[in-house]
């Protein structure tokens, strides 16, 4: 596994992460929690030492299940988790916040997610906000410091200027070592900037998702901070796993997507076809070989891949040390250019 450090910070954090969205279960068709404290061993044993979460994965579910699984091996874990995601405000700060999606919606009702009255969700990162939440955020994770702590969401009408002097004030407290943004425009990172040192930058990147490379992947690499790319399987699609004829149980959020229905997958396998040489020729899987092409791209640190099971875990970690050559790249970037579908 290979290290590389988030941004400025001090920390060293393994290439491959472990995505703990999935594990909060709400979206995902429900939640294992022995097979994924399992999942995080296997992990960790594989030789990968960031976790990334959030309360919102879960409405707290992911949070709580990371806590356990690394209630005898804290001192070996680089912890990131988020905040700005609420369901549960009150009424003055609902008058900052922007309403993100209601539990009602159809993709969100569904067996398996959250089965209690419908309730909103907001965006929120006010100072009163923060505060709040990552005192939960330590109580449910079972420690007193988080590493990484990340803006989930930047779309609120608080100042980013209280933002930034909020997290930089909880660093100097010592309940937070690091501070990050997700899902941040390049303007909006600039601001954060103004105000401390931002050290990483966690957005949507993958062979199907390249909106990142001429804006963010561009300035994180120019200013020395972490790019964590979230997604960077689609969702298992680019595992080359997932069959054009799957079906999703109730109360997955891939049963409602167009980039899950048949014709698209087609696509998808197409584009992965001539990939499939090199990972043989590496001993590797497509999964791993996705990651690889990942982590080889211009200002892309750190990736995020979720598991739900010991030996996702463990394949995801493999990528970690993969060595792509410079023709390999080519091969796969080619086929990455000609994809067509959504």
């Amino acid at each position: 596994m290979k290290f590389r450090p988030l941004g400025k910070s001090d920390i060293d954090a393994s290439v491959v992460a472990f995505g703990a969205w999935a594990i909060g279960g709400w979206t995902w068709g429900g939640t294992d929690e022995q097979e994924s404290i399992k999942a995080i061993h296997a992990f960790l044993d594989a030789g990968g030492n960031l976790i990334d979460t959030a309360p919102i994965y879960g409405f707290g579910r992911s949070e709580e299940i990371v806590g356990k699984a690394l209630a005898d091996r804290r001192d070996k874990v680089v912890l990131a988790t988020k905040c700005s995601m609420r369901w549960d405000l009150n009424d003055e700060q609902k008058q900052r916040a922007q309403k993100k999606f209601s539990t009602s919606e159809e993709m969100f009702d569904q067996p398996g997610n959250r089965s209690d009255d419908s309730f909103d969700v907001f965006i929120y990162a006010g100072a009163d906000g923060i505060r709040e939440e990552v005192e939960q955020s330590l109580k449910r994770l079972k420690t007193d410091v988080i590493d990484l702590y990340q803006t989930h969401w930047q779309s609120d009408d608080v100042a980013i200027e209280e933002k930034m002097t909020t997290l930089e004030d909880l660093k100097r407290e010592g309940k937070i070592r690091a501070i990050g943004v997700s899902n941040a425009s390049v303007e909006q990172i600039e601001e954060y900037q103004k105000f401390g040192q931002l050290d990483t930058d966690q957005e949507k990147y993958s062979m199907l998702d390249r909106a990142m490379e001429p804006s963010n992947l561009v300035k994180c690499e120019s200013n020395q901070i972490g790019f964590l790319a979230y997604s960077p399987l689609s969702q298992g699609l680019l595992t080359g796993k997932i069959d054009p004829d799957r079906e999703y149980p109730e109360g997955d959020q891939r049963k409602f997507k167009e980039r899950f229905q048949a014709d698209n997958v087609r696509k998808v396998q197409a584009m992965l076809k001539p990939m499939e040489p090199i990972a043989e020729k590496h001993g590797i899987s497509l999964a791993q070989l996705t990651i690889a092409w990942t982590l080889a791209q211009p200002g892309c640190s750190h990736v995020l891949a979720g598991a739900r099971n010991p030996k996702q875990a463990t394949d995801n970690a493999g990528a970690g040390s993969v060595e792509l050559t410079a023709d390999e790249l080519t091969t796969i970037t080619n086929a990455v250019h000609g994809y067509d579908g959504v």
